[in-house]
């Protein structure tokens, strides 16, 4: 038991300020659950780093509240998408690859999986949206405040930190601790969290500059613009990237050094050298703002818990940027985690129900690694295509590139695997179903007995609805007098949502008599919400009479494809569901 006075109480804390802390921050808020938040920093990030925000976390954003600021300040999904592989800005171009749900299929495939739209938002844009929110809604945020230990016991965890400003340590005494502290997460080390895969396996240097692009970029608007020039396939992410922070005039340099060397000396002429050799035109004015050296790592904790001490965010899968999974991830591991904190907080949930935040977020952690990594390896074919891997002059790598417009067999052949090389590059710049296929198998999802069906398209590159339990709810269209509405938006709010249609009155009267209380969805003609578009088919298990029950993070976790026999029986079936995902059974 703890026994020395604590200096501060609170329910859960939070270290670092992050997408994954300042997200957790904000949920819990929302869900009345008191907390704090520490960060060693004096600031929020000032610097751009993550910055593609993809539908999952959007949906995310769009059920905490937030979606209208973020979509207000972040550049939109149309101007994300021509990502352009280039000599340098000014020199030749060499392909495009319609990216971030720009080709027309894809943008289809988005319109019919989610309410949202796919932003590119900043994360010192992102940050403070989502650390105002919380603040607003009864986060207490300390800056200059280093996390320096924690002990737990059987009722609580006491962290001792540091005042920054004071200089001097207090104690935080909480119920639960998340450690949302990045990449070297002092908390997960402390905790013992079991790690797999290494750190450091390549070096990469972060530019940010502000120059005036309009002439080379607005014409191809787009995030990325990859840069095959010599010394680009040295460490970082397989070739010079130009990222775009705001259109056209705040960019964001990544550029590879050898790890083994070490970084070079990070001065501003080294950073205005890489610069201009990316964007190939001396005369422009360019304004170095900062730089710093980072390192690719493939790691991923395969358990993200001890005791009462939580991890999430890069504390828990650290990758390169690829793919834009990063801060997304983050954000819905504390989605994830919020919720069931809240329950367990509140004595509705057995503390079991918290075992589940590994079971159902490890997975995907150690999944989106392994996609971000492999996707540095597919940008080498785009150097194969131009013979520009092997050790050779900058003389004869143009050369290379420019062999390409011989009107011979070979040069015909060299265009082709170009070609390909790019359009390959799509399961980086167009993976729907690595953001949205999340399928989740624990102890709070009910299965239903059917066969797990698999996937019938490619699941990186597709999204594939399901009402599976372990799946989130498929969105459709409702309406529901003069509002028009997500069957997303009928969800979430920190609440079970019970769906049902026709012939589903017994598993209604049910859900008024659970406990926790269930809010029920009725669709169909007549009901409270119909369906305009006949979108409901992948809702099917409804049409007659069945049910889904839905948790509050979005996710299906008891079907029932029938209507109840009896009101006794959608009782006695919702109940065993309910106590099984809150931990009870």
């Amino acid at each position: 038991m703890h026994t020395v006075e604590p200096d501060v109480v609170t329910d859960v804390l939070i270290v670092g300020s992050g997408p994954a802390g300042a997200s957790a921050a904000l949920a819990l808020s929302t869900y009345g659950v008191p907390n704090i938040v520490v960060t060693r920093y004096a600031r929020l990030a000032d610097t751009p780093r993550a910055h593609i925000t993809n539908q999952r976390t959007m949906e995310v954003l769009r059920d905490l509240g937030v979606e209208d600021e973020v979509v207000a300040k972040a550049t939109p999904q149309h101007l994300m998408g021509d990502t352009t592989f280039c000599t340098s800005l000014a020199g030749e171009e060499l392909g495009r690859v319609r990216s971030w749900g720009n080709d027309p299929l894809v943008q289809a495939a988005h319109e019919l999986a989610s309410p949202t739209r796919m932003c590119d938002m900043p994360q010192h844009l992102m940050e403070p949206v989502l650390i105002d929110a919380a603040v607003a809604r009864g986060t207490h945020l300390r800056f200059s405040t280093v996390y320096k230990s924690f002990v737990q016991d059987a009722d609580g965890v006491t962290v001792t930190v540091e005042d920054r400003l004071r200089g001097d340590e207090y104690t935080i005494r909480a119920k639960y601790l998340i450690g949302a502290d990045g990449g070297r997460s002092q908390v997960a080390e402390d905790a013992g969290l079991p790690m797999g895969g290494q750190m450091g396996v390549a070096g990469s240097i972060n530019i940010v500059f502000d120059a005036d692009l309009t002439k080379y970029t607005a014409h191809r608007p787009s995030t990325l613009y990859w840069v095959l020039a010599p010394g680009a396939t040295v460490g970082g992410i397989g070739a010079g990237l130009v990222r775009c922070v705001r259109p056209w005039n705040e960019w964001l340099i990544v550029w590879g050094y050898d790890v083994t060397a070490g970084a070079p000396d990070l001065t501003t002429e080294y950073a205005e050298s890489v610069v201009r050799k990316l964007i190939g035109d001396d005369d422009i004015p360019v304004t170095v703002k900062s730089s710093s050296a980072w390192t690719v790592n493939e790691m991923y904790a395969e358990t993200y818990s001890a005791g009462r001490v939580f991890c999430a965010g890069d504390a828990t899968h650290r990758h390169p940027p690829s793919n834009g999974l990063g801060s997304n991830t983050s954000i819905q591991d504390s989605y994830n985690l919020a919720w069931k904190l809240k329950l367990v907080l509140d004595g509705t949930a057995s503390p079991r129900l918290l075992d589940t935040y590994t079971a159902e977020r490890a997975p995907i952690g150690r999944q989106i690694v392994t996609r971000a990594n492999k996707s540095i390896g597919e940008t080498a074919p785009v150097f194969e295509a131009l013979d520009g891997l092997s050790p050779q002059t900058p003389e004869q790598l143009w050369a290379n590139i420019a062999a390409r417009k011989d009107a011979t067999e070979a040069a015909e052949k060299q265009r082709a695997r170009l070609r390909e090389a790019i359009a390959f590059k799509v399961y980086e710049f167009n993976a729907h179903g690595v953001d949205l296929n999340q399928r989740y198998a624990s102890e709070a999802i009910v299965p239903d007995g059917t066969p797990d069906p698999g996937f019938d398209r490619d699941p990186e590159l597709y999204h594939q609805p399901s009402t599976r339990p372990g799946a989130r709810l498929p969105h459709a269209w409702l309406t529901s007098g003069t509002r028009t509405l997500s069957t997303l938006d009928t969800v979430g709010q920190g609440r079970f949502t019970l769906i049902t249609g026709i012939g589903g009155d017994h598993w209604t009267r049910a859900a008024e008599a659970q406990d926790p209380a269930i809010t029920t969805v009725a669709i169909g003609p007549g009901r409270q919400y119909e369906d305009p578009y006949g979108d409901w088919a992948r809702l099917s298990e409804i049409a007659d009479g069945g049910v889904l029950l839905v948790r509050p993070d979005g996710y299906v976790a008891f079907r029932h494809a029938s209507a109840a026999a009896s009101a006794e029986d959608a009782e006695r079936l919702l109940t065993a569901a309910l106590r099984r995902i809150l931990g009870h059974a």
